[in-house]
């Protein structure tokens, strides 16, 4: 039978069994390895802002029973909700795909721009409580959606001086 274990010389109790290295830096595919990575986090300086907003859009969905409004404003609980989802499933899309969705960030802006503005066009005088359960997670929302648009368009700057520069295959550095 064939000794097919690709050893280099390997000597010792089992022989055809490789020793680890650990270092694959003289592998060939290496720079291109480098560059795929880099495509792939490209514009991910903000990747600890999606579990805020992930956060952020579960409270305002759940808000409407964890502050007993469902009664008094039956508007704000469907609008919550929908707007809730649409704030979180946004997040889970950034999370998954993140170079292809980022420059919807600012879409993260005008949902919670809206959201500070809902109390008052959904809702019917809304109390206290409605106004600061809506009001405090869409300044959130509109926040963290400003900072992920811009360091999605820091990181679109970045990428397009290096396809300029030529510099295509090599990583960017965000």
């Amino acid at each position: 039978m064939a000794d097919v274990s690709h050893t280099r010389g390997a000597t010792g109790a089992h022989p055809g069994v490789t020793e680890t290295r650990g270092d694959i830096g003289a592998h060939p595919d290496v720079p291109e390895m480098r560059a795929r990575y880099a495509r792939v986090l490209g514009g991910r300086d903000v990747a600890l802002l999606d579990g805020p907003i992930f956060l952020a859009g579960l409270f305002i969905a759940l808000s409407p029973w964890i502050l007993h409004y469902t009664t008094s404003q039956p508007g704000l609980v469907v609008h919550n909700v929908i707007m809730g989802i649409a704030i979180a499933g946004l997040a889970l899309v950034f999370s998954a795909t993140p170079t292809r969705t980022y420059g919807f960030s600012w879409a993260l802006c005008l949902l919670g721009a809206w959201m500070v503005a809902a109390p008052w066009v959904v809702g019917s005088s809304p109390d206290r409580g409605v106004f600061l359960s809506l009001v405090i997670p869409g300044a959130i929302t509109a926040v963290l959606g400003l900072v992920c648009a811009g360091a999605a368009m820091m990181a679109g700057r970045k990428r397009n001086r290096a396809i300029r520069s030529g510099q295509m295959n090599e990583p960017v550095r965000t």
